[in-house]
């Protein structure tokens, strides 16, 4: 476990949350100065932006403070597990939920709604190594997702209204009236598997799109992961096992099946990945676990 973190650089995206992210600043500003610590504060103005500034941030060392949604965070993930990969072990990340999925902070154990504890956490200065998803030189923190809810993340993406997590039941109604099961091509530890299915989701922690508990048993610090393959169904029994995805409860189903892997290749016509929200490309991909890759300030 590296020392408490005394210079702590703090990257937000003023936007996220619909200006949460502003509206919190003086507060968590506050907090982690008051708990002793030197506070440099960069807002970004664009991703590419928040991205150059979190890259510089992580090469100088000590604890990057990223503020906003996943999006923001998935960049903090990025850049301090690379910079450990490569040797050093002056940086660590620090989390606080600004945006409005916050589904790698509530993975992770921190309150996705309360952007002043995780200052605090920051401030006790307790680091824990936890396990990323490597999947060509990237990283993700959350879940790689391939099929109906890599289309539903696609289609949310694209709409203009409304806003924040809103979004996601809404593109989740639209693309269930034209979605039909995909093919897939899976490699799982070396042993090939071709089906049909809604879905393929590979997690490292047990949330995506705003708390769908899709993996809701996967643990960081287990060095595995998580597969949940949804069988082909019908879009009425599908869509009567919506609600129960934010509980976890859907894994009862007979149609869902649950597994534990290092490494999964997933490849299919037209399959599309997402992770931690964010656009990763067209299948084929490899996904595989990173242990103990990303020390991250956690309660």
């Amino acid at each position: 476990m590296p020392p408490a973190p005394s210079r702590v650089t703090l990257i937000l995206n003023p936007s996220s949350g619909k200006g949460r992210a502003q509206e919190l600043l003086p507060r968590v500003a506050a907090c982690l100065r008051d708990g002793g610590l030197d506070v440099t504060i960069r807002p970004s103005r664009d991703y590419d932006e928040a991205r150059a500034l979190i890259e510089t941030a992580a090469g100088a060392g000590g604890a990057v403070v990223v503020m906003g949604g996943d999006g923001m965070i998935h960049l903090g993930l990025n850049a301090v597990a690379a910079r450990r990969a490569a040797g050093h072990r002056d940086v660590t990340l620090g989390m606080i939920p600004a945006g409005t999925g916050n589904d790698l902070c509530r993975g992770l154990g921190l309150d996705p709604d309360d952007a002043i504890a995780a200052a605090r956490s920051i401030v006790a200065g307790r680091t824990e190594l936890v396990d990323v998803i490597e999947i060509a030189g990237r990283r993700i923190g959350t879940v790689l997702a391939t099929g109906f809810d890599a289309m539903v993340n696609r289609r949310a993406n694209a709409m203009a209204w409304p806003k924040g997590s809103t979004r996601y039941p809404l593109a989740t109604l639209a693309e269930l009236r034209v979605f039909s099961p995909l093919r897939y091509r899976l490699v799982i530890d070396g042993e090939r598997r071709d089906l049909d299915a809604m879905l393929v989701a590979v997690g490292n922690t047990c949330c995506y799109g705003g708390g769908i508990r899709i993996c809701p048993d996967a643990d960081p610090r287990d060095a595995r992961l998580d597969l949940t393959i949804i069988h082909p169904v019908s879009r009425f029994r599908l869509l009567r096992l919506l609600p129960k995805l934010y509980t976890g409860e859907f894994v009862t189903d007979p149609c869902v099946e649950r597994l534990h892997a290092e490494e999964v290749s997933v490849d299919g016509p037209g399959l599309v990945a997402f992770g931690d929200g964010e656009l990763l490309g067209a299948t084929p991909l490899t996904a595989r676990i990173a242990p103990s890759a990303l020390p991250v300030h956690l309660p």
